[in-house]
């Protein structure tokens, strides 16, 4: 049994059509929707062998900007709520499943030497979730 299901969002115009059907897919389930952003460490710069690190307060900014965003992609869906986290998008995802979650992701189309270089965060997140994966395919919108 579902008890609620779980977006990836990436602000791209496939994670939007993912969370489309997630929201529908909660609602029909009579469950909450929670959609998830998940951001991205940047990496330590090394100018002259001294270790950079970003600015907390960029980071924090970084933070607020992308929750800021992600609440004003769920305002069509009543009592949805949003999680920002730091990290891999396929490991965080599947950190906060449950196996009574839902996990809807985009698929994202990548060349095939991208797929095999870096993986897809969707075939990441299917191999590697302890719940049901629902895999939205794109939808081109004219």
């Amino acid at each position: 049994m579902i008890t609620r299901v779980l977006a990836g969002v990436d602000f791209s115009e496939a994670s939007k059509q993912a969370l489309e059907r997630a929201g529908s897919w909660a609602a029909r389930c009579g469950v909450p929707l929670v959609a998830m952003h998940v951001l991205q460490p940047p990496a330590p710069m090394l100018p002259e062998a001294q270790i950079a690190l970003p600015d907390p307060a960029w980071l924090h900014n970084m933070e607020d900007h992308a929750r800021e965003q992600l609440e004003a992609w769920v305002k069509p869906y009543p009592g949805a709520s949003v999680i920002v986290k730091w990290g891999g998008p396929a490991e965080e995802l599947v950190s906060e499943a449950d196996p009574k979650t839902l996990l809807v992701v985009a698929q994202v189309g990548h060349s095939t030497l991208e797929r095999l270089l870096f993986g897809s965060t969707a075939a990441r997140v299917v191999r590697l979730a302890p719940c049901d994966v629902l895999v939205v395919r794109t939808e081109k919108r004219h």
